[in-house]
């Protein structure tokens, strides 16, 4: 059977396969959609298709709205020539995804999100028309963005190349940010209507970043001679232009064979794989069941009862916690802790690490014990749960594996937040740190894993990280096996600021000689990472 809308009738093959189908008529949410367009999706890779599109389809199958969303492929933004993601991920089956949601026991729950009225390109050469057809209309509420952080970059940007004689230059508009930009003010000057620009990637604040390019780009136009009158008050007018925050936790990693497989014996075709880029796709998206997706409720022209689906509605103080809770105690330093022990002890996939105590115990002291103390607690969500969670579900899910390798990269760059904030927090509030030890052993092992030797003594291949080259300078005296040779290599890490936030040899702080006695204990032989972790993690 090929997924199609038409094969959708055959609701035995669906109901014998166990996988739910849309209860709407879709043609006619899209002839609804096409009308009168509410929500329009730049971004349209898994997380899109396996989170924002279900919330989209639930509200579909529950009567609460009449139309879908449109999604826009930003895979190779202002490329004319570049289309798979749109025929081989959408067009190829109607548009329609197969959501597959795999527990940690393995069993799966399937089914068939049918919210995705259109799919186009973010090439201005094409689409422009159809981009700004949408853009103009009155009904068109939410405008949301998956596009990673780097997306919402524009410091390469050549403003000039977009001008010419006081006019943009359509067609030399590349950058997404830039069309977006372009078409806020074909909405600005074909009625001025109100909208929201609503960011989902992860990254904190991530409204703001959004609205600090759109309005970047507009005032750099403006310097170069492309004189709107009135566009910027409109983009800055927040009952016109909202920019609201969230904060977003859900992992949908590349597509599992072993679900190709799951699909094709359920007599479903064309379930294979295949590559788009460098990165893996299919018909269906595989993912964890757990789901977070927390929204300031600012919204300048209306919203969908995005809190029927599944969503937290709130204020923005308490998207900003909801962040702050996951990325400095409750989820990010457990992964990164996991990722450099993981590389050290050669292990290929997070769940793995999960089977050995003594790796558990040390997550479960970083964000228990160490973290708690100073995590904020955003009310609508409860750390202790949240942790719980983490540790005896989602890393433990052998059918959503993640490398220890892949979270290692950049790590000097997630360090402020993972784990400076939180010593930061002990500062302010005045805590003892001195019975800190999970947090300072993770460290020290960080720099133990600089040295590209794993626990067994052999080399290992490092994750990218810019600092990489600088970081490796430092301790390039140091010898494996040979603890005298540390003397004071360590010093200009450990009281780097920008990497910990605070001197770690501050008497406030007073934790770089600990972390010093622990790097060395890690380099005196084969084995001696784990003899450490042994030592001091009870």
């Amino acid at each position: 059977m090929k997924l199609n809308i038409n094969n959708l009738n055959n609701k035995s093959f669906w109901e014998n396969a166990n996988i739910e189908i849309p209860q709407y008529d879709i043609n006619k949410v899209r002839d609804n959609t096409e009308k009168n367009p509410i929500w329009i999706h730049f971004g349209a890779g898994n997380i899109f298709r396996g989170f924002l599109a279900r919330i989209s389809d639930s509200l579909l199958n529950d009567n609460l709205i009449d139309k879908g969303i449109i999604a826009v492929d930003t895979h190779s933004t202002g490329k004319t020539n570049d289309y798979d993601m749109l025929e081989k991920v959408y067009k190829n089956v109607d548009n329609l995804t197969l959501l597959a949601l795999i527990k940690n026991n393995g069993d799966i729950d399937k089914k068939i999100i049918g919210s995705v009225t259109d799919i186009l390109h973010a090439d201005f050469i094409n689409y422009y028309k159809q981009l700004k057809k949408i853009f103009i209309s009155k009904s068109l509420q939410i405008a949301s963005f998956t596009i990673t952080e780097k997306g919402y970059s524009i410091k390469d940007l050549n403003f000039k190349n977009d001008i010419e004689n006081g006019k943009p230059i359509v067609k030399n508009i590349s950058n997404i940010m830039a069309m977006i930009t372009e078409l806020l003010f074909e909405r600005y000057k074909n009625g001025a209507y109100p909208i929201s620009m609503l960011s989902v990637d992860n990254c904190a604040n991530n409204g703001d970043k959004l609205k600090e390019a759109i309005i970047t780009i507009a005032k750099e136009w403006l310097k170069n001679g492309l004189d709107r009158e009135g566009f910027i008050e409109y983009l800055e007018d927040k009952n016109k232009v909202s920019f609201p925050l969230s904060m977003i936790d859900k992992i949908t990693p590349r597509p599992s064979e072993t679900i190709s497989k799951k699909l094709k014996d359920l007599g479903l075709e064309n379930s294979e794989t295949f590559k788009i880029g460098n990165n893996s796709f299919a018909f269906f998206v595989n993912a964890e069941v757990p789901e977070y997706l927390v929204i300031e409720d600012n919204f300048a022209n209306g919203r969908l009862p995005f809190e029927k689906a599944g969503v937290f509605m709130t204020d923005r103080i308490t998207v900003q916690n909801s962040e702050r809770m996951k990325v400095t105690v409750c989820l990010n330093p457990l992964h990164t802790a996991l990722a450099i022990f993981g590389c050290l002890f050669n292990y290929n996939y997070i769940y793995e690490e999960m089977k050995n105590p003594l790796l558990k115990k040390l997550i479960e002291k970083i964000g228990y014990d160490e973290g708690m103390k100073i995590v904020v607690n955003p009310k609508i969500i409860n750390p202790k749960d949240f942790i719980k969670e983490v540790i005896e579900e989602r890393f433990t899910n052998p059918f959503i594996p993640d490398s220890p390798q892949r979270i290692a990269c950049d790590t000097s760059q997630k360090i402020p937040v993972r784990f400076g904030e939180t010593l930061k927090s002990y500062i302010e509030k005045d805590l003892d740190t001195s019975n800190l030890i999970a947090i300072p052993i993770t460290i020290a092992a960080w720099i133990r894993y600089l040295m590209g030797i794993d626990d067994n003594g052999n080399e290992m291949k490092i994750s990218p990280d810019p600092m990489l080259k600088e970081l490796q300078a430092f301790i390039s005296k140091i010898e494996f096996k040979n603890i005298e040779s540390v003397e004071n290599n360590l010093y200009p890490i450990l009281s780097n600021k920008n990497i910990f936030l605070v001197d770690l040899y501050d008497y406030n702080i007073n934790l770089g000689k600990r972390i010093e006695n622990y790097f060395k204990e890690m380099i005196k032989g084969v084995g001696a990472v784990k003899e450490c972790l042994n030592k001091y993690i009870k």
